[in-house]
This record gives C-alpha cells, structure tokens and sequence, in this order.
C-alpha cells in the first residue's frame, strides 16, 4: 500500500479522462483478472451462461495463489473484447480495466505517474480527480476479490 507517512505526490489531485483511445487495451500483452463481479456482470452482459462465457472469452493463469481467470487476448495481443470501434463491452468492462490508471504501480511516485503520458492520452486531460478519490481506488483495488478457479 501507498505510505500514509509521506505526503503522496497527488495532493491536489490527478488530471485524467479516458477518451476511448484503446492503447491500454492492445499490441500489448497482458492480463485483464476478472473479479467476481466482472464475471457475473459479463455473463449478465452477454446473455451467456457462465460456463459458455468462460470457455468463449476466458483463460486460465497460474498464479501464486491459485488460478485465476484473465480475458483471452487474440493473437496480436488486443484484448479479446476489442473490434474496430473499441471496447464492445466498454459499459460492462472487468474493474481491473475501469480503475486504469489509478493503479498502485501508478501512483507511487511522480515519476512513475508520468511514465503514462508516454502511450496514454488521457493523463492530464479532462476533470481532476481528488486526493479522496484516487484513494478510494486504491482501496477498492486492494479489496477486489478476483476469481480464483
């Protein structure tokens, strides 16, 4: 978890919109982890039964806590859910795509907040997004309960 000592670089908060771009979403390999309620709201997405869904959209990855379940990715790494236009399920997409970017990987430091600027345009565009809020994120990231196979 981000300290609580240090002062984070966010204090005044983060500029950041997604504008629907897809760099995040393709020619990158990768795994999008499906929470348990990605897959039901999926599954309620699609119409599909859960074990369809699973076996049209899904994989399985060895982790060190067990197998979790990713989206497939096509063959040159878009997601699997990606078509010309963007995200077909952009509406329904799994948490892990809709915390983007306020992930701890992120938002350690200012240095490694800005490595994003380098592929995805939405950093320091659009609404602010306060000190509260991106640790809201943080926490919600932290307490997602993937789905473990």
């Amino acid at each position: 978890m981000i300290s609580k000592i240090a002062k984070p670089f966010y204090l005044e908060g983060l500029r950041f919109e997604c504008n629907r771009c897809s760099v995040c979403c393709r020619h990158t390999p990768g795994y999008v982890f499906l929470s348990l309620k990605d897959l039901e709201l999926l599954v309620s997405f699609t119409g599909m039964t859960e074990e369809t869904f699973l076996s049209s959209y899904c994989r399985e990855i060895v982790t060190i806590r067990g197998i979790k379940i990713s989206l497939k990715e096509k063959a040159n790494y878009d997601c699997i859910f990606w078509e010309k236009d963007g995200c077909i399920y952009y509406e329904a997409r799994p948490f892990q795509c809709r915390s983007f970017p306020f992930w701890k990987q992120y938002l350690g430091t200012k240095r490694k907040w800005d490595t994003l600027l380098s592929f995805c345009p939405g950093i320091g565009k659009g609404q602010i997004h306060t000190k509260e809020e991106i640790e809201e994120w943080i926490e919600k990231v932290s307490q997602e309960e993937y789905y473990y196979k």
